[in-house]
């Protein structure tokens, strides 16, 4: 038992409110923990660090289910390492979000009628900079709703100086490395942000569009050949028509030209292996600008390039006027149109395919030639792949190895350049002198610190490339950057644990491990925990468009945010996804109010202790007197829990520790343990009583911190209750419990298993026969276990007021009966029910157990299953089979005696 529990001035019954009221409490609370800084580390080489870095939230969003989620498993490690001694640094801060905080910067502006492309950059980024400032810090104050104990003192923005800093100066170490450079690349093209964006940030969406067959004259004959494409638009960009080598059909026409209609272009037809023969008529044609795959062809057979699109994806000057300015989709109609007056449309099919959506444009994109910046992967690669499959970093679960592997062995090089203005811009410049004399001039000037003069001619006139960075080209460094000094990052550097969705597995996970092994030589986390998905009961993942999101503050509003944060836990086994509506919200709040309840009465009965002098003191050097078998059982429950908990902890299966934690509370702690206590608190012996609501309150203020991490704002308002504490004391800078496996004791847990029991087994008989709960009943027991100083509390907890024990009993007449662990139990119901009830309930008992017998006994016959399963299993049915074999034996004797 620890000693560290000095009880006085306890709060008077009238101080202790009846219900719990999450909303004044919790705003109480975290307003004081804030006042003292509970949250804060620094540097200290006499502690262990445990450090998390948050998975940066957008400065443009606001709080979802998957964030709560998301932040109170990282809370709860946190506040966990924190109480066990660790210095834990938890590291907030939000991600600037290139494309959506310009698209929404960009929108506003337009709202109030000031177009972003007149105004220039330098005044947009001025709008882009206010706009943070207003509404960037809204999702920090919403996740301090939550009761996140992050160092905010450290809270870090990736546009900070220090951060941007540590961003430029990357690229043009990894330019000088030789793993950045400029070129002209096929890339995904967003029309609505009108920028580059990754492979990652493309969404494929499976829809039922249409496949267009057309011909084109080859030229010089009076034959056709017919191409099929789902892109009709793209024609006008053709160089050329391709068919495979081995075609028979095509093979007399490769070498010749066809006629492109619309433009009258000639283009040559051409062999390549690529050509699918199944596919529409096994000719395709060719459009270098606009298909990745015939930009490969292009380049094999240097067919021109003509890029027909505009940034926005309407049609530019490179097409027939007729089509100059429509959107891609207009251009699609009027060349159909056109085709089919030319008499060059063939037919139409139904065809299914896949289309790229811009993830967060949310429109199709374009595969489209542009000049970007580009990283080299191959070198970053391969050590980053290795740590993963070597275990130096564990992900939880463990089957995202394999697809990080996939990923990672197909990777290309990184655009890494996006054509915006918010965001880190490049650090490239570009000699713009009149005087073009020197050939080095035409380099590029790669600095961090902004030049004065071109190094090679003396010119000041410079002009910075125009693109940002990817996003995820500054955030890949939050590992480590996010701590500013070289003591900081020698102390805190590697992290300890990431958690985040394993939707960003290759956006950031990956990416974050090649900049840690490549900038700091070292892993930038040991341990990644992916969450779960938040689905709503239908097993649709929620979103704004389908309604079915709660808006996480409100669910915090109704049932509190204790309630909500031991909800979403309970619910998330790890791997699997959450499937959740705020009405479920009533599991937490009803746990949170079974520890209030049981708060309330101790405290109450402390209150009255300490009221009445003529009752001992509270005293620890009680604990250890006066103990009965109830005290031993829950010393061992709780060391058992504490054993199953740092074990499920220790293998990130957070799920499972919850549960752990609700059955020791709930269960044991509060059904059990208090009712079974009040057999002595309402004794006459003084000594006692001392002695027992000692040893209570010490248990609960255990159970109290083993819940805090869940549920940090109840468990410090009891933790408070229990005793004055001074300024800055706070349950989450308390002691955890330690773990002593000799208090376990599985003779107490035994024993106290065959009490309950009985207890339940009578409790069920009131219930089944409708014995009011006020009438006291009559007890006999056939057995020879139960001790005499078991029988109180089965008096009292069953409300029993004769219990008769009797290995050799006989069963009393009429009577409703049961058996228990080779117990049976006998209640006289003579004069309180029905006999023809109970009667109903033995046949009703023996028909189930008839019925479980046919099941194990086919189980047990079955050769495969006896060969199969392992040996105590098998051995554990047969004790199951012949358990019931017996008890269906007494139960057919009890029968044909109330008959």
């Amino acid at each position: 038992m620890p000693d560290n529990l000095i009880l006085n001035s306890p709060p008077a019954e009238n101080e202790i409110p009846k219900a719990y009221n999450p909303s004044v409490v919790e705003d109480k609370w975290y307003s004081y923990w804030l006042k003292n800084n509970l949250f804060h580390s620094e540097v200290d080489e006499t502690k262990k660090p445990y450090t998390i870095v948050i998975p940066p939230p957008n400065v443009t969003g606001i709080l979802t289910m998957g964030h709560i989620l998301n932040n109170t498993i990282q809370d709860v490690f946190i506040r966990m390492k924190r109480m066990q001694g660790y210095n834990a640094c938890w590291v907030p801060g939000t991600d600037h979000a290139s494309i959506a905080t310009e698209t929404k910067v960009t929108a506003y502006l337009k709202k109030l009628g000031i177009n972003k492309d007149e105004i220039g950059r330098d005044e947009f980024l001025k709008y882009c900079w206010e706009w943070t400032g207003k509404y960037g810090g809204i999702i920090i104050q919403q996740l301090k709703k939550l009761g996140v104990s992050c160092d905010w003192e450290r809270e870090r923005f990736t546009m900070d100086d220090h951060y941007y800093k540590k961003v430029l100066e990357a690229f043009v170490q990894l330019y000088n490395e030789g793993k950045i450079y400029r070129g002209y690349r096929m890339v995904n093209w967003c029309p609505a942000s009108k920028s580059a964006i990754s492979d990652e940030e493309v969404n494929y969406k499976t829809v039922n569009g249409k496949l267009w067959y057309f011909k084109y004259r080859v030229d010089d004959t009076e034959e056709y050949i017919t191409v099929a494409t789902t892109r009709p638009e793209t024609m006008l960009g053709d160089t050329g028509v391709a068919v495979n080598p081995n075609d028979e059909r095509y093979k007399k026409f490769i070498g010749k030209t066809a006629l492109l209609p619309i433009t009258d272009r000639e283009i040559p037809i051409f062999a390549d292996e690529y050509v699918d023969m199944q596919f529409g008529t096994g000719a395709v044609k060719v459009t270098p600008a606009h298909d990745v795959n015939d930009y490969e062809m292009g380049n094999r057979h240097k067919l021109e390039i003509i890029n027909i699109f505009n940034d926005d994806a309407s049609l530019n000057h490179n097409v027939p006027e007729e089509f100059r300015g429509l959107d891609r989709y207009e251009a699609r109609k009027k060349v159909i149109e056109r085709l089919e007056e030319f008499g060059s449309l063939v037919k139409i099919e139904d065809y299914q395919t896949k289309i790229g959506y811009s993830e967060r444009g949310g429109v199709p994109i374009e595969p489209y030639l542009s000049e970007q910046w580009f990283m080299k992967m191959d070198a970053l690669v391969k050590p980053a792949l290795e740590v993963v499959k070597e275990g130096k970093i564990k992900f939880y679960p463990d089957h995202w190895v394999k697809t990080y592997e996939h990923w990672m062995s197909g990777i290309r090089d990184w655009c890494i350049s996006r054509q915006l203005w918010w965001g880190h811009r490049i650090p490239v410049w570009y000699c713009d002198s009149d005087d073009h004399s020197n050939i080095e001039c035409k380099n590029p000037i790669v600095s961090s610190i902004p030049p004065e003069k071109c190094p090679h001619c003396g010119s000041t006139n410079l002009k910075q490339d125009e693109d940002v960075l990817d996003t995820w080209a500054s955030s890949w460094l939050w590992a480590y950057d996010v701590f500013k000094t070289e003591e900081e990052q020698k102390y805190y550097y590697p992290t300890d644990t990431l958690v985040t969705a394993p939707d960003i597995i290759f956006f950031w996970v990956a990416r974050m491990i090649m900049a840690g092994l490549h900038f700091k030589k070292n892993i930038p986390f040991k341990d990644v925990y992916f969450t779960s998905i938040i689905r709503d009961l239908q097993g649709r993942k929620m979103s704004k468009s389908l309604g079915n999101s709660p808006d996480p503050l409100d669910v915090i509003s109704e049932y509190g945010a204790d309630a909500l944060r031991f909800t979403v836990i309970y619910l998330a086994p790890l791997g699997q996804d959450v499937l959740f509506s705020s009405e479920r919200c009533e599991l937490g709040r009803n746990f949170a109010n079974k520890l209030w309840n049981a708060g309330r009465f101790l405290l109450m009965n402390l209150a009255s202790q300490e009221a009445n002098t003529e009752q001992f003191p509270l005293d620890k050097n009680l604990v250890d007197k006066h103990l009965d078998f109830s005290d031993h059982w829950i010393n061992s429950r709780l060391n058992q829990t504490l054993l199953n908990m740092n074990n499920a902890m220790d293998n990130f299966e957070i799920n499972n520790a919850s549960k752990f934690i609700y059955s020791f509370a709930w269960n044991d702690f509060c059904d059990w343990y208090i009712e079974l206590a009040k057999n002595r608190l309402y004794a006459d012996d003084a000594e006692i009583k001392s002695a027992v609501l000692t040893r209570a309150l010490i248990i609960f203020e255990n159970l109290l911190k083993i819940v805090h991490p869940f549920m940090p704002y109840i468990t410090e308002e009891l933790w408070q209750l229990i005793k004055k504490r001074k300024e800055g004391e706070s349950i989450s800078i308390s002691n955890y419990p330690e773990l002593d496996k000799s208090l376990i004791n599985p003779t107490a847990e035994k024993e106290m298993g065959f009490v309950q029991d009985i207890i339940t087994a009578i409790r069920n008989i009131r219930g089944e026969m409708n014995i009011p709960p006020s009438k006291f009943i009559t007890a006999y027991l056939k057995t020879s276990n139960v001790k005499p100083h078991q029988i109180e509390y089965i008096k009292k907890l069953a409300r029993v007021n004769q219990i008769n024990v009797d290995a050799n009993i006989q069963k009393p007449k009429a009577s409703a009966s049961t058996v228990i662990n080779g117990c049976e139990i006998y209640v006289p119901l003579e004069g309180l029910i029905d006999l023809e009830v109970e009667k109903n309930r033995l046949q009703k008992e023996i028909g189930r157990l008839e019925n479980s017998l046919t099941g194990i006994e086919k189980k047990l016959s079955n050769e495969k299953f006896i060969s199969n399963a392992a040996k105590e299993v098998v051995e554990h049915e047969k004790a199951k089979q012949a358990d019931w074999r017996n008890n269906l034996i007494k139960l057919k004797d009890i029968l044909a005696n109330l008959s």
